[in-house]
């Protein structure tokens, strides 16, 4: 068997078709490769058991425990059986039931004294933690060839506890480990030789056995660090690869002409910048100023300032004879930026028209439902170079778009887009033009170095004078009614104190929606059950409220699938304050900017990521008056997704939050859909707990690929690369 073939063979072969088909449907491994990087969460120890009283609810767990007592109770006047099995640890103590015809087997073997591995999903039932109908295997078992059988089994002190899915558990994924663990001597190891040694690292064959069955705690040190090295670093060598190759791309140098369009606009401007939106201008100018294009990140809390940072940008491009093109991840979104770029540039925005300024130039927007006449015109205004910005949404990647000279892209809500709409929309210019991400998620240094590994980044941490502080609070809807009615009740203080106020809900309501945004929204809350009412819809809550608690204040909804024209409408009257309260969905996520508006009421809000919650919060207090947000739930007090939820009552801080959201999500779900497939091969690698490892790799990597670019030398890396990218080109084909 050659080298590579040995990790590609279909794990129907070696596994029989029932076991391989769970295994691609509910984990994702087709490939002996696959399955061999499929590592254990975590191991037990035989000797020890399982911390029952930290168990997370609403999760797939394996433990390891011993029956303290079993009994057997009848209901339906006896004609209904339900086994009762109380498990130990010595500290906390968890309930199994089991019902009907699957009390017998459990019966006879789970006997008071006896040790066993279950696994099932974690709920309450009478205050009390329990698994229903767990799957188990006996420990100890005292038929002689079943306890060699365990034994064997589960050699040595450590059980490895495999992420896991109810069709399969942990211990028959050990099973089909052990069918393949013999081909980890075909692994083919990335690392180069002089790395390898330098850093003391174990041969990967090596690893892949000590990481699936150690010995010793030792033993599983070694194989992480070993593990999470080669994910760190074929990663890193794949961005610094495409950062190479981005830099031997040519760019036209664009420095603003003194005195002009850039300079008028400072001139004009009622405050100065903050401390930290000077130095990120002048890291983009100096970028802006080079012959190979910038590819810049820049990151920064909602509200502190990026679009003037960005504005800035683009003049100075359409300064010196370019154009500068913005690309908003919604149509609510684009105008919202239309309208804040064109009143903070005034006259300067009307390059060419009657009362515009000498220095003025065109600011355009382009979305895919405008009218045909105003289309045509902003097509026009792009290909003579009369509109020197443009501002629109996917419109703008298309074909028909052409410009005059494009010289900047400035991306928003980077997460939204991925490197191919950002290629498609690159490749308009005569040259590559200059690229600027813009995100108001705050990303940890090391997601920064992962996820947009091929850009600079730079960070706006400051927020802007007259910002004021938001007052977070939890509001458990199931278990204190009186804490919603009094939600409502401060709803209706902030409008008589002369505000606004936004109420979220996750759904528009109604049925065609049902079957998609109901689905979206249920990605967001891994605890969701299949069996959870639907999430609170916009339609109906505006009915609740308006005959109810906020009878008589003015009320409107706001909801993606309205007619643009309707949506611009609420979002005018919203904010010149003829709307009290507007019930929308996340279409207000990100750019909607109302200074009165001081009170927002998310319903469901454990239906949402932390990221989200805190972004959608970010739209109270953005004037003088102090911002209020109550976060609805009806998620039980001891649940994952309340304490989500009492994280972000309790900091502003974005940067916190979102370790937090890394904490409690796998990290390839960290920016949505963020770029391409690369996240979705880190299975060893936490991106928030393995900075060093990270930023070690990089410096690694940085230098290889400086010396040899195409890794000549390098086949088995380049190999490893192959993979990685095979699974991105996958991934990016199958969201197309």
């Amino acid at each position: 068997m050659d080298r590579v073939s040995a990790f590609d063979e279909p794990l129907k072969k070696l596994l029989g078709g029932a076991t391989a088909k769970v295994m691609a449907e509910h984990l994702d491994l087709h490939t002996v490769g696959d399955l061999l990087h499929h590592y254990p969460r975590r191991y037990e120890e035989r000797g020890r058991l399982t911390a029952l009283a930290d168990l997370p609810l609403d999760e797939h767990v394996t433990v390891v425990a011993q029956v303290a007592d079993a009994r057997v109770l009848m209901f339906n006047n006896g004609r209904g059986k339900r086994l009762e099995v109380t498990l130990t640890d010595g500290h906390g103590r968890l309930q199994l039931v089991f019902f009907g015809h699957g009390v017998h087997k459990p019966h006879k073997e789970l006997l008071p004294g006896r040790r066993a591995m279950f696994a099932g999903k974690v709920s309450v039932f009478n205050r009390k933690m329990q698994l229903a109908h767990p799957t188990y295997q006996l420990l100890d078992a005292t038929d002689a060839d079943e306890a060699t059988e365990a034994v064997d089994a589960f050699a040595g002190r450590l059980l490895p506890i495999y992420p896991a899915c109810k069709q399969l558990d942990s211990w028959r994924i050990a099973k089909a480990v052990d069918t393949v663990l013999p081909s980890a001597q075909e692994a083919v190891d990335p690392l180069p030789p002089a790395l390898r040694e330098g850093r003391g690292f174990a041969p990967l064959p090596e690893a892949l056995l000590k990481v699936h069955r150690p010995q010793t705690k030792a033993d599983i040190a070694e194989a992480r660090d070993r593990l999470k090295w080669d994910e760190a670093f074929v990663l890193q060598v794949a961005l610094a690869r495409r950062r190479y190759a981005d830099t031997q791309l040519p760019a036209v140098a664009r420095r603003p002409t003194p005195g002009g369009l850039l300079d008028a606009f400072d001139a004009k401007l009622p405050f100065t910048l903050t401390e930290g939106q000077q130095k990120v201008s002048r890291e983009i100018f100096d970028d802006l100023a080079t012959e190979h294009p910038m590819h810049r990140l820049l990151q920064g809390e909602v509200g502190s300032g990026k679009t003037m940072v960005a504005l800035r940008a683009m003049l100075g491009v359409v300064d010196a004879g370019g154009q500068a093109a913005m690309l908003a991840p919604t149509e609510v979104l684009a105008q919202q930026h239309h309208r804040s770029i064109t009143e903070m540039m005034g006259e300067l925005a009307e390059g060419g028209m009657l009362g515009g300024s000498e220095q003025g130039t065109k600011v355009v927007l382009l979305t895919g439902s405008m009218g045909v006449a105003a289309r045509r015109q902003a097509l026009l205004d792009l290909v003579t170079g009369e509109a020197g910005i443009v501002i629109g949404t996917h419109a703008l990647i298309e074909d028909k778009v052409q410009f005059h000279d494009l010289g900047l892209v400035v991306v928003d809500e980077q997460h939204r887009f991925g490197v191919e709409q950002r290629d498609a929309l690159r490749s308009k210019g005569k040259q590559p033009p200059h690229l600027l991400v813009m995100t108001a998620t705050p990303i940890p240094r090391t997601v920064a170095m992962t996820v947009f590994g091929d850009l600079e980044t730079s960070v706006l941490d400051q927020l802007p004078a007259g910002r004021s502080p938001i007052a977070s609070h939890v509001v458990p809807a199931k278990d204190k009614p009186h804490f919603l009615s009094r939600a409502w009740e401060r709803v209706r203080e902030e409008v008589e104190n002369g505000h606004q106020a936004y109420v979220v809900c996750p759904r528009i309501g109604d049925d065609a929606e049902d079957q998609t945004a109901g689905k979206k929204t249920k990605k967001k809350a891994p605890e969701d059950d299949g069996d959870k009412r639907p999430p609170l819809a916009v339609l109906e809550i505006t009915e609740q409220l308006t005959k109810g608690p906020l009878a008589g204040l003015r009320i409107e909804v706001l909801h993606g699938r309205m007619n643009p024209d309707d949506k611009d409408d609420v979002m005018r009257r919203f904010a010149a304050g003829d709307v009290d309260v507007l019930v929308a969905t996340t279409v207000i996520e990100v750019g909607v900017n109302v200074p009165n508006a001081t009170a927002m009421v998310i319903m469901d809000a454990d239906r949402f990521g932390v990221s989200q919650l805190h972004q959608l919060r970010g739209r109270v207090g953005r004037g003088s008056a102090p911002g209020l947000c109550l976060l609805v739930s009806e998620a039980h007090e001891a649940s994952p997704a309340r304490a989500r939820l009492s994280a972000v009552a309790a900091t502003l801080d974005g940067f916190e939050l979102s370790r937090i959201d890394l904490e409690q999500r796998r990290e390839g779900d960290v920016l949505g859909q963020a770029q391409s497939g690369v996240r979705s091969s880190l299975r060893m690698l936490t991106v928030i707990d393995d900075e060093d490892v990270i930023a070690a790799a990089r410096e690694e990597a940085v230098a290889i690929v400086a010396a040899d670019p195409e890794l000549g030398q390098l086949p088995e890396l380049r190999t490893a690369l192959d993979a990685l990218l095979d699974k991105e080109r996958e991934q990016y084909l199958d969201k197309g």
